[in-house]
């Protein structure tokens, strides 16, 4: 058996990492962030049937907040959406309010079903609830960095609220969807790895 073979098991582990790293540098100012929306995931729990899917992309470079949000069979007819920030424990509990407020401008109000898709500059104010520009900084570019890193953490959902449930009726946490490049590299690189060490093994 070679002795290098550990090295170069090292090596391109480490190749891979550093690879990865890089990858997610590149994206980590410009993320997708997804999550399904249903009332067993409010506080406290509700039985709604309403479910949704919600779509957020995410580029602070460009100061671009993108949403696009389906819904249907909700109770209530709805009154506000929003996107709140950033709960203590990633996945639970309750945040205020981080994004326009009373909700988002032209978001379907007293319905039971629909679809929204708007594109918001983060660089106005007019694009947070002042609130959480306030408790991060005072301006727009610190509610910026609070928003990614709560969407990275997993501690920022989407909440529809509506007659029936005024605290929200469907909501869910949203996460960050995988890059295919990092995918793809996971893909090839990984059997890779297994290889080399099986045949070390032997």
């Amino acid at each position: 058996m070679s002795t290098a073979l550990p090295k170069v098991l090292t090596a391109l582990a480490f190749a891979l990492c550093s690879l990865s790293a890089s990858a997610t540098v590149m994206i980590a100012s410009s993320n997708t962030y997804t999550t399904t929306l249903t009332g067993a995931a409010e506080v406290p729990p509700n039985a709604s049937p309403g479910t949704g899917t919600a779509t957020v992309g995410f580029d602070i470079d460009t100061h671009t907040l993108v949403i696009d949000v389906t819904f249907s069979g909700l109770i209530g007819m709805t009154t506000a959406a929003h996107i709140h920030c950033c709960t203590a424990i990633p996945g639970e509990g309750t945040a205020g309010v981080a994004t326009q407020v009373p909700n988002f401008v032209d978001f379907p109000l007293g319905v039971t079903a629909g679809s929204y898709s708007h594109v918001f500059d983060t660089s106005l104010a007019g694009t947070w609830n002042q609130g959480f520009i306030n408790a991060n900084g005072g301006t727009t570019a610190g509610a910026e960095a609070a928003l990614l890193a709560g969407l990275n953490s997993g501690s920022a959902y989407f909440n529809i609220h509506s007659m029936a449930a005024p605290g929200g009726e469907i909501r869910g946490f949203l996460q960050p969807v995988p890059e295919p490049a990092e995918v793809a590299m996971l893909g090839i690189g990984l059997p890779f790895m297994l290889m080399l060490a099986r045949r070390r093994r032997r």
